[in-house]
């Protein structure tokens, strides 16, 4: 589990072998002996072994041991300053010391029904078969307290040095107990930079439909976590490869399949990866970073031209709409993936939005060309910025340095504009009840035509007063068949 503050314990130094700045809380060294004074192992296990290896700082603390659940729970009493049952019927008990979360389960092999999303826990008794059933060698070591004896019996730090992610059994065995493991493999890719060894590789491709037994939530969260990596692209790649993303992200591999041979146009799949690295670029400009949605709207943003190519009899190319028809694409993958609904919405509109800039040129902007731009972009705004500004993948730097200094003239149009008429909160010049009060009319769609009528007026024109706006209202009104129909309840005489 995370710990999101600077260490408030006292630390402690490794033994030699590790990077020399590595450093723990002490209450590590406390807890190992505690766990020894009461006839049981502990070691810290996997991730955060890994990392120390790697000269990462540890933010994760894991640790396992042949102590059953309620005696773990037994041993944190008078120690931990809070504890919680995580799942005890997975051998896995959760305590608050100081600022930092502990997780600790019990030696363990899990055993998968084949058909089953679930497994089935046994607990063991061996350190080292429970590092046998672990996903990959680089966490499949650890450190055994409160002495920091290094435990690494399927060459851990041999392939963390190699840079090649393996696993410790067969990998068929491993991703026959937890196809989720596949989906790992890609993020510890884009996260670590390794590569999968070529048996891990042919496994993956020939396992990838096992995936579909993984829940939608599950595949979600190792996507996030592969999203938000350091570098996504390889990942991506792998999952695209090996056949993996056809069953959990098929319209990425729909993009490649997309290509043209004859070079008529771009290559989608590479384009969307490229503006996708470049949103990480540029997203520490604009928004908080990492950040999935402008990463996932970056990779998202052409998925509709597969169902929108046309060749023209000229052999010119189209993608008509494919805009509109990839936020609906987009939307829809996000829904079956579980993401949750302000997700998914921001990335389906940036998706929608993200041809808006060409729309308009590369001419001086109007007043109303900009106002309409940052209504319809919303809180959104500034991911649009990230996004349009990465879709620019051209190789002609004579036309990448003309569309920069394009948008940096809309973007400069934006803050003169934000200051004279604070255009993040546009509204039309008169509200409902005023619009009612006008016209005479009760609350219903006709008041919301209304309010949609004035508000272009608004962004047309800009900001008007009461009585001006009070005529235009009256002037559209006069046009309308509701003002025609002699109805008591309808109309400004009513």
């Amino acid at each position: 589990m995370s710990n999101t503050s600077h260490f408030t314990q006292a630390t402690v130094d490794l033994p030699a072998g590790f990077p020399a700045d590595v450093t723990l809380p002490k209450f590590v060294v406390d807890l190992g002996a505690r766990f020894a004074d009461a006839g049981f192992e502990l070691a810290l296990v996997g991730g955060p072994v890994r990392d120390m290896f790697l000269g990462a700082t540890v933010t994760d603390l894991d640790f396992t041991t042949d102590a059953k659940p309620e005696q773990i729970q037994q041993i944190l009493t008078g120690w931990a300053h809070a504890q919680w049952d995580i799942g005890a019927a997975f051998g896995t008990i959760g305590a608050r010391y100081g600022d930092w979360i502990v997780e600790i389960t019990t030696y363990r092999d899990e055993q998968y029904d084949p058909d089953s999303r679930k497994p089935q826990v046994v607990f063991g008794t061996e350190l080292v078969e429970d590092l046998r059933r672990r996903d990959f060698t680089v966490n499949a070591m650890a450190l055994r307290l409160p002495d920091f004896e290094l435990v690494d019996p399927f060459g851990g730090i041999k392939a963390l040095v190699a840079g090649v992610l393996d696993t410790p059994g067969t990998p068929e065995d491993s991703f026959s107990d937890d196809p989720l493991r596949m989906m790992r493999a890609a993020r510890f890719a884009a996260q670590l930079g390794v590569t999968v060894s070529d048996r891990v590789a042919v496994a993956m491709g020939e396992m990838a439909q096992r995936i579909e037994i993984i829940s939608a939530e599950r595949v979600r969260e190792e996507l996030v976590k592969l999203m938000i990596a350091a570098k996504p692209r390889r990942g991506l790649d792998l999952l695209v490869v090996s056949g993996i993303a056809g069953f959990m992200l098929p319209e990425l591999p729909a993009m490649r399949e997309a290509s043209d041979a004859t070079h008529r146009h771009k290559d989608v799949y590479e384009h969307s990866l490229q503006v996708m690295e470049n949103a990480i670029e540029h997203e520490a400009k604009y928004v908080d970073a990492p950040n999935f949605v402008l990463r996932f709207a970056a990779l998202m943003h052409d998925i509709g031209k597969p169902k929108t190519r046309r060749f023209e009899k000229n052999g010119k190319v189209t993608f008509r709409h494919h805009d509109v028809v990839g936020a609906k694409l987009a939307a829809k993958r996000m829904r079956a993936l579980r993401f949750d609904k302000d997700s998914t919405k921001a990335v389906a509109r940036l998706v929608e939005l993200h041809m808006r800039f060409y729309g308009y040129g590369e001419g001086e902007w109007s007043d109303s060309a900009v106002r309409r731009y940052v209504t319809d972009a919303g809180d959104l705004l500034d991911h649009l910025h990230a996004l349009t500004r990465s879709d620019v993948t051209t190789q002609n730097k004579r036309k990448a340095r003309r569309l920069a200094a394009a948008y940096d003239d809309l973007e400069t149009r934006i803050e003169q504009l934000a200051e004279e008429e604070e255009l993040a909160s546009i509204r039309p010049d008169l509200d409902g009840k005023q619009i009612m009060e006008i016209l005479g009319i009760k609350p219903g769609p006709l008041v919301g035509r209304a309010y949609n009528h004035l508000l272009n007026l608004r962004l047309d024109e800009g900001p008007a007063d009461y009585e001006a706006s009070k005529a235009a209202l009256l002037d559209w009104w006069a046009d309308q068949p509701e003002a025609q129909t002699p109805d008591d309840d309808v109309g400004p005489d009513a």
